[in-house]
Formats: C-alpha cells, structure tokens, sequence
C-alpha cells in the first residue's frame, strides 16, 4: 500500500518508475481477481434466480460501500476487503440482469458479444495509454461532470419508469452516454497510473472495476434494444 507520507520532492526517476510498475501491477492482479469473484457472484446469484429486489438492495449496499465506506479504510489492508465486497455484491446483484437476457431467444448472443465488446474496449484502451504513456489529466472535469449528468438522467429515466411513464429513447441515451463516459475512465485512469497520478491500486482497482462494470450493462441494454430484445 502507500505510504502515507509525501516523498515527491526525494524520489529519482528509477524510484519513480517502480512504484508506478509496482502500482500498475497490484492494480492488475487485485482486477483480475475481483472480476472472478464477481463473476462468481453473479452465477451465485443466477443460479439462486434472486429476484430484481435483491439485486436492487445489493446493488445499493455496494455503492454505500463505494461512497462511505472506500474511501476511509483505501490506505489500509482492510480497504482490500471492501473492493471484494463491493465487487461481490455488484457481481450479485448482476445476476437476474444476466438471466433476463438468457432467457432470449438471442439472449445468449447478446451477453457475449457485450462480454466481447467489454473486453476488447478494455484491452484496447488499456493498451494504448500503457504503451503512449500520454497524460489524459485533462479529461478529469469532463468525465466528473458527464457521469454526473448521465447519472441524473438515468434517474429520471427510472422514476419515469417506476410511475408508468417509461422513456426509451432517455434509457438508451444514458446508457449510449455511460458507455462512452466508461471507456473515457479507464484510458483516464490507466493514464493516471503510468504517469504517477494514482498511487492508491485499491482506488485505481476499483475504478477500473466500475468502468468495466458500467460498460459491460450499458452495452447489454444497447444490444438487447437494438437486437430486438427478442423472446
């Protein structure tokens, strides 16, 4: 973990460029290892058949845990605890999402190829702030703010939705809207390791969790509407 004092002004570029390796390299491991969980979570979850309500109160336990929790306890060893929990009851809550879309026709086209979209926008991302190492600070303001508007349209969109005034076109707006936002945030924070930016693996985890997290569901909805959603 870090140090909790700032050594800035002593460190040589060789130190430099081991504690960025050495961030980049927890950072990598604890993901990996976070996204078996989850995903084992969600076939819990699944093969459980829990209802939309518990993954709704999972879902909200998990983002307490990210907003109250995280933050407090990033700097010690238990901070590696609330990332698996918070990525085991995102992974749960993930599951009757995962079953609605099974149930398809096309359901299990639609799940993998979002798996695939994912996963090579990852890799591809990922790769290329590891290998340009340019500084993608800048995209800092502009990823805040565009989250927190999608965020605030999504909840318009869910309340509509809740009262029997459903909105398609905003649904499918706001997950359009995460989807880039999300690949924004990975090549932003993959950026902020290699540069030295982020120092904390357990907060560059669990954004990177989060990303992958949001642009996997938002391409589910994406696909599943424009696939026809059939039954």
């Amino acid at each position: 973990m870090p140090n909790t004092y700032d050594l800035s002004s002593t460190r040589t570029p060789v130190a430099t460029a081991v504690q960025t390796n050495k961030v980049l390299r927890n950072t990598y491991m604890l993901l990996a290892m976070t996204l078996l969980f989850s995903a084992a979570a969600a076939g819990v979850s699944m093969a459980m058949a829990v209802p939309y309500g518990a993954s709704l109160i999972s879902s909200l336990i998990a983002l307490a845990l990210l907003w109250f929790v995280l933050p407090r306890t990033a700097n010690s060893a238990a901070g590696i605890g609330v990332v698996f929990a918070v990525t085991g009851l995102l992974g749960f809550g993930l599951g009757p999402v995962l079953n609605h879309y099974l149930s398809l026709a096309n359901g299990p086209q639609i799940v993998m190829l979002s798996l695939g979209i994912t996963g090579a926008a990852f890799t591809g991302l990922s790769g290329y702030a590891l290998v340009t190492r340019k500084d993608f600070s800048f995209m800092r303001s502009f990823l805040m703010i565009g989250i927190l508007v999608a965020f605030i349209a999504g909840i318009v969109s869910l309340i509509a939705a809740l009262v029997g005034y459903p909105m398609p076109a905003l649904a499918l707006t706001v997950s359009a809207m995460f989807a880039l936002l999300m690949c924004g945030l990975i090549l932003w924070q993959t950026s902020e390791i290699v540069n030295g930016g982020e120092t904390n693996y357990v907060l560059a985890t669990v954004t990177l969790y989060v990303s992958i997290y949001n642009l996997f569901t938002s391409l589910l909805h994406l696909l599943g509407a424009f696939m026809g959603e059939r039954e």
